[in-house]
């Protein structure tokens, strides 16, 4: 039979002709693409992802899934991840190519999956093995586009603070496999067990939805500062120094507030991550920018800073706690670095191959422990902070660990200045109000020119500055305690991903493998 021509397998199903599964896999990739912040279309990440899934149904043999899934990535990443191309072109394309093969790979794995009896439950599986895999390597792990992240809007957000966001992955692909499942051959008893499958996943989220945030045990006045910052890729940030003297400047004025009885007197201020581009403990001018700031507002400052060291040629990137003028105190140096942005894996082998990585600077080291900071309020009570930078809200042991240390108020740091004007900023917001939903803790974000904010527990948005210069103060309940998703998030994961890889393999070397789907 011709290639281009269709293929009927043994009960007689016509499957669609293979040129145009390839047409549909990118549709459907496109389509996933749509429920990602800022589109946030969150039905469309259904559809595309029965999409794939139907498409590897439909296809002759495993390179044709692999080409078909390849497709699908390719639209999705190039539409979600072109903003990489403010940095470097180059820098872009090898993202989009590496996420793609991840979807790629994920092709071979529902390809197999696709022929089992099981496989809409295999299929979801190996849709979870795949996010694991793609948020821990290479370099650390990307793993931006999970579903959770799209679905953050649905009615399926409820299971955030149950299962975390692999878990609302999981329960997405399960139910995109489930409609995939029904479409490629409907009958009265498919329709009535993916009705009760798609039931007990919606009534899971609905007891998710109703977990109330634990009790507040006091509050704290946080004021936050925006500078704004010029974007415009590499160098969006401004000139050395220049940063810094726009947070300094807005924290002035936020003194002038206070002053004037405007805003109430904070016990803390929140500076975002690079509003110092120097380390203020050998650059004097950035130092005396903080100093004059802390006395201005008459409390302590959490300055997002660069820390020089601990090697030479190197840097850290962090969150420091000033007390009082010339009095650096905490830190939380930041454990989640960008690849080929705050460091260069095989640096010394790749700098000279690729001349233009030297945009990259110093290479950044990432600290190890969690980001949890002792301040003392103004009534003389200490509240546990806990830091989260950047990069850091797209990795659950980091965002888990917060909790599990006690933190009591959340705030995130943030520098989007390289990104500003793309989707980069409304898809880093949307990672951290899935993250306050699965805490069920208000989360406080402070960015250099992003989106600067209060999230509620349940991940909305109370209030939100988008763009240029701004400050002003919050009220932040003081919490203690965890969520199940703490406990259970990643093991869930795990175990998943474990459970799928196995059958796949035993799959795989099955050598009577069924070639189509059973009934």
């Amino acid at each position: 039979m011709p290639a281009n021509t269709g293929l009927v397998d043994d009960a007689g199903h016509a499957w669609p002709a293979q040129g145009w599964i390839v047409v549909v896999a990118a549709a459907a990739g496109a389509a996933t693409a749509a429920g990602f912040a800022p589109v946030s279309l969150w039905p469309a990440t259904l559809l595309g992802v029965a999409g794939l899934a139907l498409t590897t149904v439909w296809v002759r043999t495993v390179w044709h899934a692999v080409r078909a899934a390849g497709a699908f990535g390719t639209l999705l990443t190039s539409l979600t991840l072109n903003w990489m191309s403010l940095i470097d072109l180059g820098a872009a394309l090898g993202l989009i190519l590496l996420v793609t093969s991840w979807y790629a790979l994920l092709g071979a794995g529902l390809y197999v999956a696709a022929r089992t009896r099981w496989w809409p439950l295999l299929g979801a599986g190996a849709w979870v093995l795949m996010e694991y895999a793609a948020a821990h390597a290479p370099f650390g792990g990307f793993g931006w586009l999970r579903l959770g992240y799209a679905m953050l809007d649905s009615p399926l957000s409820g299971l955030l603070p149950l299962v975390g966001v692999g878990g609302l992955s999981l329960a997405t692909a399960i139910t995109a496999h489930l409609l995939a499942w029904l479409v490629t051959r409907p009958s009265p008893r498919r329709g009535a067990l993916m009705a009760i499958g798609a039931g007990a996943i919606m009534a899971s989220a609905a007891l998710g939805g109703a977990l109330p945030p634990a009790p507040a045990s006091g509050s704290a006045t946080l004021g936050w500062v925006q500078g704004g910052a010029p974007g415009g890729g590499v160098y969006g940030i401004g000139p050395p120094r220049s940063t810094t003297v726009r947070h300094a400047n807005q924290t002035l004025d936020l003194a002038d507030d206070i002053t004037a009885g405007g805003v109430p007197q904070p016990d803390v201020v929140v500076w975002p991550e690079n509003a110092t581009d120097l380390d203020p403990g050998s650059d004097l001018a950035t130092r005396s920018l903080i100093n004059k700031s802390i006395t201005a507002v008459r409390a302590p400052l959490l300055v997002g800073t660069i820390l020089d060291g601990p090697g030479p040629g190197q840097r850290r990137t962090a969150a420091q706690l000033w007390s009082a003028p010339d009095d650096p105190g905490p830190t939380y140096i930041k454990r989640s670095l960008v690849p080929f942005g705050e460091w260069i894996p095989y640096r010394d082998l790749l700098l000279p191959l690729i001349p233009q990585l030297r945009y990259v600077g110093a290479q950044s080291v990432p600290g190890s422990q969690a980001g949890v900071l002792p301040a003392t309020l103004r009534n003389g009570r200490t509240a546990m902070l806990g830091v989260l930078i950047c990069f850091d809200v797209a990795f659950d042991e980091v965002v888990y660990d917060l909790p599990r240390n006690r933190a009591q108020i959340i705030v995130v740091q943030s520098s989007n200045a390289m990104y500003q004007g793309s989707s980069q900023v409304e898809q880093q917001f949307a990672i951290t109000r899935a993250r306050a939903a699965e805490l069920r803790r208000e989360v406080l974000v402070v960015t250099t020119s992003g989106i600067s904010g209060v999230i509620d527990p349940t991940g909305a948005p109370q209030t939100r500055v988008a763009s240029g210069s701004a400050a002003g103060t919050v009220v932040m309940p003081i919490r203690d305690g965890t969520t199940p998703a703490v406990v259970i998030g990643v093991p869930l994961q795990q175990l998943v991903g474990s459970v799928s890889a196995v059958w796949l393999l035993i799959l795989i070397r099955r050598p009577d493998r069924r070639r189509r789907v059973k009934s």
